[in-house]
């Protein structure tokens, strides 16, 4: 069994090889530039990927959406608001917490900037994880960026952690369950072939979108452990308020 420095040094590996890659066909950011370990970056042919995604069951199926914060999912979440979907989404690296777009309390002509990072703060609801628990129905559907992905669903993101503590967190809330699907929507050059090594707590996807494919997970293994107290890292913990909630909440 590999060591938890081991598996970091792997994903770390991994990571560099297809950024590599992906710098060729990412836009770049207005603040990070071509630092893809401090955002999930948008792509040539983005718009594609998440028009598979679009065409796709599960998101027909679903009423509530959380959809994180990441650039190449700015038009999905604008969609998904023009289409009467709810969207959970969170703040950049959760510090200012989880936030609801309702399009019924949402002016048509402002969905666009609700869909952005400036604009949801402004136009949304702030949700506490009591709000999540006790005023959302459970979410139909997870959808995130990642920096790299196998043909397995394993996925590993710019290495923060961020997505893993969302998905801990709406776990153990019981808002979802490894039933809830759940996609990444990624450049067809970060999607790998080769076995990649998860930690216990990675999140494994069921579906994959590409600009030029949806990709189907046989039987994803999702993570059950919640967020792990005693391995989560510090200044995770003293940045991010849902988690010092969620302790504080006895779950």
């Amino acid at each position: 069994m590999s060591t938890h420095a081991e598996i970091a040094d792997h994903k770390s590996s991994v990571r560099e090889r297809v950024w590599t890659e992906l710098r060729k066909v990412a836009v770049a950011d207005s603040r990070f530039h071509f630092d893809f370990g401090e955002f999930i970056a948008d792509f040539e042919g983005g718009e594609a990927a998440v028009n598979h995604l679009l065409d796709n069951p599960y998101y027909h199926d679903a009423r509530l959406i959380f959809i994180t914060p990441d650039n190449c999912l700015d038009r999905l979440r604008f969609q998904a608001l023009k289409d009467g979907k709810l969207v959970l989404m969170t703040t950049y690296s959760i510090k200012r917490g989880f936030w609801l777009l309702d399009p019924k309390k949402i002016a048509p002509e402002l969905y666009l900037y609700a869909s952005t990072l400036d604009g949801m703060e402004r136009v949304g609801q702030h949700m506490t994880l009591a709000d999540i628990q006790t005023k959302l129905p459970n979410v139909d559907y997870m959808v995130t960026g990642t920096g790299a992905i196998n043909l397995d669903g394993v996925r590993f993101g710019k290495g923060h952690g961020f997505f893993d503590a969302e998905w801990g967190m709406l776990y153990q809330l019981g808002k979802i369950s490894v039933e809830t699907p759940c996609a990444a929507v990624v450049h067809d050059c970060q999607v790998l072939s080769e076995k990649l090594n998860p930690d216990v707590y990675d999140t494994v996807v069921d579906v994959i979108f590409t600009p030029t494919r949806a990709i189907n997970v046989s039987g994803p293994h999702k993570p059950t452990c919640g967020i792990i107290w005693d391995r989560l890292d510090q200044h995770m913990f003293d940045t991010i308020p849902p988690l010092q909630e969620l302790k504080a909440m006895g779950l």
